[in-house]
């Protein structure tokens, strides 16, 4: 497993070549990797990623670029190289769990591939990941080492890709745990957690009457949150009082008669305070508004 040679293509790289050899660092941690775009070299190699012309995950092979391409999703995002590794180990990569491997391709693989392959609709605008992997190669202007430099962005993208394993496994672990605290409120209105969880896609995929979430901070206090309408949303199912944007301490106390309210966002969207029993006040005074 450790004295398998990889071979992607030399000079200028992507995102798509340097997050699969990212993601192959995990499966063959003592590879040894060629760039070079020599055809004797490819005929040799055990795995080839983005160059070579072929597609055969069986033989090894994962280029996009032949005629025809590698193939695309049930959407319609074709596979680069990154999505057709991922297809062949991004399940071991999550331990055998399925369901975050397909949040992972959703939220990360398939994305580097709509932008690798051309596939820009449904594609966020503004800075990409794509392009910050680009920005690692050396500019016109540097006397660059494009070996050091793609080195230097694989270990980059493998911090990358475990981070958005590991949130994808925490938000499915979540699940169970809303779902949960959605069946035990009191009122179907005010949601509480005894321990944040990420909790937005459930609750707008269990109920349609949340319009707050209580749950304690990482320092010890409690928070009132508001849900949007929809996950991703600035617009708010039901906002926080407009008396208390933007008003803390004192002033907010003030205002709420409660004695140990904290903060109020300008945005209305989250506020809290240091008690548990208050901030279920501040729920109730919000749900009256």
């Amino acid at each position: 497993m450790t004295d398998k040679t990889i071979v992607t293509h030399d000079g200028n790289f992507h995102a798509d070549d340097v997050f699969s050899i990212a993601a192959l660092k995990s499966i063959f941690p003592g590879f040894n990797l060629i760039r070079t775009r020599d055809l004797d070299v490819i005929a040799k190699a055990d795995i080839v990623i983005d160059v070579g012309g072929e597609y055969d995950a069986d033989a090894g092979r994962f280029d996009h670029h032949q005629r025809g391409g590698a193939g695309a999703r049930e959407n319609g995002i074709p596979y680069s190289s990154f999505g057709l590794i991922w297809q062949k180990y991004g399940l071991a990569l999550c331990q055998n769990n399925q369901e975050v491997a397909n949040a992972v391709d959703d939220g990360l693989v398939s994305t580097i591939d709509a932008i690798d392959c051309g596939h820009v609709e449904g594609v966020a605008q503004g800075i990409s990941l794509s392009q910050t992997i680009s920005m690692f190669n050396p500019t016109w202007q540097e006397d660059g080492d494009f070996d050091g430099c793609f080195n230097e962005a694989v270990d980059f993208a493998a911090r990358i890709l475990a981070r958005f394993i590991a949130s994808a496994s925490g938000g499915i672990s979540a699940k169970t745990i809303v779902a949960q605290a959605i069946e035990n409120a009191e009122d179907p209105r005010v949601i509480v957690l005894e321990k944040y969880t990420p909790w937005k896609r459930t609750v707008h995929a269990l109920s349609t009457e949340a319009l707050y979430m209580v749950y304690p901070s990482q320092s010890g206090q409690w928070r009132i949150q508001t849900v949007p309408v929809e996950p991703g949303s600035f617009e708010d199912r039901k906002s926080l009082p407009h008396a208390w944007a933007g008003l803390s301490g004192k002033a907010l106390q003030e205002v709420t008669g409660i004695d140990d309210a904290m903060f109020c966002h300008n945005g209305l969207f989250i506020a809290g305070a240091e008690s548990f029993a208050n901030t279920m006040k501040m729920a109730a005074i919000a749900l009256a508004e």
